[in-house]
């Protein structure tokens, strides 16, 4: 009976996940211990009591073990997302939500929305997630309807946005679309967004955890703006998809016209589509894995019928943000709010490409908010004192913050911004800043993970190769 002091804390835990919880668990098992200690020394009890010990301690470290990858994503993916437990406002729910639940979605607070951080059953859980987006032939799907689909229409939309972000909006032809960052008069970084020529507008996609804050900048740019522009935000009346995977242009296929020419679809290329006899839909070939995949909008009271009719391929598996977190940390990409803020400006976040090659308009141009601090007169990049970088090498996964040294560990030169396990590599990998000095490829360092001190080193990202695709020749 003593064991059973630590059943209902423990069913607790894997009910609520948590700190406190945590806590209220570890501080039942230590009195159970020590009772159960107490009873093995009588003759009579010890038999019973020293079996039923190691059975319980047994069950204990494999439901802890189950449970430790979902808390410790839950606890990532809240941080990361601005989650609204410290908030008063009601949690927005996607339309998706009852079919998530009916999935087995684990949910949890992200960017002011209730999401799924993993699916239980067979199939489910962070890893096995993962994996199955990385296989020939398979697909995952992602809810990505908290992020902000905006609309700019008038004549001099491209005009206004080459004010606000970094890219060159003009050039671009009807149907292609680039990544792009949204920047401050100091030249740090706002947001990453893509951006797409849509023909008759120009649309734009941001973070949901700053799609709010986005807006309101947006706002105060278009107040000093004199010309022709509107902003279009579509709020939550369209809902957005990301089907990403090896298999995903098989799975997407099944829901398109049959003539649709999918073949000759370039990567970061969109265009508005009737799916599945759904009218004012839009398919975009992008996406936030390293592997081939499309973002896929469409009006809020048809997404359970698209979710659902991609999901009856039995290739096409739901797939929640832990594993949508660990795969862009293998593709190399970066997250807003840990590896990208207002402080950073994209030199320093190694995304100077997104301004374009030397000599090219925008580079020689400028003309958007804070150039002055990014470019030279004459378009060249101005210098830096850190540069975001990969990390590997460590026995132990070094999370946000962990401090890095220098190889003889006696100089702090940066930090860890993001870092997790790869299931793919089997090793831990991890981004952050470094002193510019200390960027090269191979360069030696050490992390001071949890207090002690673990050799590493820089590495080129991405860290599992990228697998965007190519039209063929």
């Amino acid at each position: 009976m003593t064991l059973a002091y630590a059943l209902r804390p423990l069913c607790l835990f894997i009910r609520e996940p948590s700190l406190r919880s945590l806590k209220v668990l570890i501080e039942e098992l230590s009195i159970s211990i020590r009772l159960c200690t107490v009873q093995i020394t009588s003759p009579l009890n010890a038999p019973f009591h020293f079996v039923s010990f190691i059975l319980f301690s047994f069950g204990i470290m494999n439901v802890l073990k189950t449970v430790a990858c979902r808390t410790q994503a839950v606890a990532v993916i809240s941080k990361r997302g601005f989650a609204a437990a410290a908030s008063s406002e009601p949690l927005v729910l996607t339309a998706l939500n009852e079919l998530h639940k009916e999935l087995g979605g684990d949910m949890v607070p992200f960017a002011g929305y209730e999401l799924p951080v993993l699916y239980k059953g067979e199939n489910g859980g962070v890893m096995k997630e993962h994996l199955h987006c990385r296989s020939e032939g398979k697909a995952s799907l992602f809810d990505v309807s908290h992020m902000g689909q905006i609309r700019w229409h008038g004549k001099d939309r491209a005009a206004f946005l080459e004010k606000i972000v970094v890219g060159d909006i003009a050039g671009l032809k009807p149907g292609s679309g680039c990544l792009s960052l949204v920047t401050n008069k100091n030249g740090g970084i706002i947001d990453d967004t893509v951006i797409t020529n849509a023909g008759n507008f120009i649309y734009m996609v941001v973070n949901g955890a700053t799609k709010h804050g986005d807006m309101k900048h947006f706002q105060e740019q278009l107040e000093a703006f004199k010309g022709d522009v509107t902003m279009e935000y579509l709020g939550d009346d369209m809902q957005l998809l990301a089907l990403q995977g090896p298999g995903a242009a098989e799975a997407v296929k099944k829901i398109l016209p049959t003539n649709f020419d999918l073949t000759h679809m370039a990567f970061m290329t969109g265009t508005d589509v009737e799916l599945n006899g759904v009218k004012g839909c839009r398919i975009t070939r992008c996406g936030y894995t390293g592997e081939d995949g499309f973002e896929i909008a469409m009006p809020a009271a048809y997404a359970v019928f698209i979710a659902s009719a991609l999901l009856k391929d039995p290739n096409v598996l739901p797939t929640g943000l832990g594993a949508r977190d660990s795969l862009r940390l293998e593709a190399g990409l970066c997250l807003y709010g840990n590896d990208l803020d207002e402080t950073t400006n994209p030199l320093e976040g190694a995304l100077g490409w997104t301004m374009g090659p030397p000599g090219s308009r925008r580079r020689m141009e400028g003309g958007f908010l804070g150039a002055e601090h990014i470019l030279t007169k004459d378009g060249k990049f101005q210098k830096i004192s850190r540069k975001r970088v990969g990390i590997i090498g460590m026995k132990a996964p070094a999370r946000q913050h962990t401090e890095i040294y220098s190889a003889d560990g006696s100089v702090r030169i940066g930090e860890i911004t993001s870092g997790t396990y790869s299931p793919c590599l089997k090793v831990p990998i991890a981004m952050g800043y470094v002193e510019n000095a200390s960027s090269k490829v191979g360069t030696d360092v050490m992390l001071n993970i949890r207090g002690k001190m673990q050799k590493a080193a820089v590495t080129k990202m991405p860290f599992v190769e990228s697998r965007y695709y190519r039209v063929p020749e």
